[in-house]
This record gives C-alpha cells, structure tokens and sequence, in this order.
C-alpha cells in the first residue's frame, strides 16, 4: 500500500530523517518506535503532507503521494496528530463532522457516526461539550473519530498513547486492534515501545533519523539491542 524509499526531510540545516525506507502492506498494523526526537512525527507530518522531503520517494498504492495535504486525504490517508490537535472552541460533533470534510454523502457521514458512538461510548455523551474541555483521554477518543470519519485506508496514528493515564493507554491500544480488525491498516508511531510493538505486524526502529532495526513486532520484542533501550530490560 506505502512504500518509503531512502527519504530525507530538513529542517533548514537540521537534518531530521536519514534515507528512512519502509514499507505498510495493505491489512497490517506497523510500528516505528523511538524515543522522543527520533523523527516519528516529522515521518508522519511528511506522509501527512505537511512537510516536503529534501529527497526520497513515496508511492501509495503504486502511485506517486501528491504535495497537498487534501490531496492525500482525498486518496484515504489520514493523519490522526501528536497531541489531538482537537478544534477546541468547537463541539465533539463538530469535530467529527470536520473529519468528513471531502465527503458527500449524508447517509454515509450519519452511519459512520453511529460506528465512532459504539466505538468510543463516551463520544455520544460528549457530542454538545466543546472539544477543549474534554479530559485528555476523551480528546484522544475525539481526535482518532474524527480521522475515521473521512473513511481512511491508511490511518496514521502519532502518539495516540502520550500524556494518557494507564488505563487510558490500554482502552486506547484496544480500540487501535479494533480498528484494524475493521479492515484499516495502520501506521503506528509510538513511544510506548512495548504495546505498540506487541500489536504490530511490521516494525520499525528509529533513533536520531535513521532506522536502525526492523522486524515483526514480536521479534522486536524478543531483541536484546531494543529490550535495552526502549523496554528498559538489560536480560
């Protein structure tokens, strides 16, 4: 489905990823964890459109990814950003509906809501509340919705764990496996190393801009290098 070829995104004279390639199959969750600063988000900013690579290539779905944001939207990738970036001085329902910008079809938007209700429970009761005083939590709930209701193939996901209480942390990641037994595929960029690569088909190991391991996610788990560093497991 997306195919990253030897990409490389600066930031003036800070060069933030290093020939990074990696691929998503269609159907598959896939991970790339790191710690904090190791280009996860700039990866997803630049398949999200919103920053250009210096060099590199990305194909989706054979074809070359388009420069413009909506563009990408338009051919079902969505972004669901670091820290929610909710609309906050609108509602939860109009947070939702702006997820369904492009799309035209009524009966479609009003069923895909009744999904994100038995999806996330709390949203209905939330739908009048402006999205700025929700908990942490609910705008995480919030902000994954609102990237499902423009009916995405590929849904990136950037720290949908961070900042959450634990409990908070599990009902998310079970609603992320849902998601894909839905039939989305998913790219994951993670913190927590351990949940996300305990749920992903494909993994991926970025440090400083570069990928340095990769493997499926529960060989990842069982490497001694990741163990270490990211699990905090020195045996």
């Amino acid at each position: 489905m997306l195919e990253i070829n030897k990409l490389n995104v600066k930031y003036g004279q800070i060069h933030a990823l290093h020939d990074v390639s990696l691929k998503v199959d269609t159907g598959r969750v896939v991970a790339v964890v790191g710690a904090n600063g190791a280009g996860k988000t700039t990866l997803m900013m630049t398949l999200a459109g919103l920053l250009t690579p210096s060099d590199g290539e990305i194909t989706y779905e054979g074809k070359p990814l388009p420069k413009a944001a909506y563009k990408i939207v338009g051919l079902g990738i969505c972004l669901v950003p670091e820290r929610r970036r909710l609309y906050a001085n609108l509602t939860v329902k109009e947070n939702l509906l702006m997820g369904a910008y492009l799309r035209k079809d009524k009966e479609g938007i009003a069923g895909d809501m009744e999904r994100m209700y038995q999806l996330f429970p709390i949203i209905k009761e939330r739908l009048g509340q402006y999205a700025g005083t929700l908990s942490g939590g609910e705008q995480q709930m919030v902000a994954i919705a609102r990237g499902l209701m423009s009916r995405p193939k590929l849904l990136l996901l950037d720290e949908p764990s961070l900042g959450l209480a634990p409990i908070m942390v599990e009902n998310m990641f079970r609603a992320i496996k849902e998601i894909s037994a839905q039939g989305v595929t998913i790219l994951l960029a993670e913190q927590n190393a351990f949940q996300a690569l305990d749920m992903s088909d494909e993994a991926f190991v970025l440090e400083t801009g570069r990928i340095i391991v990769s493997g499926s996610g529960k060989d990842l788990l069982n490497d001694p290098l990741v163990r270490k560093a990211y699990l905090g497991i020195s045996h």
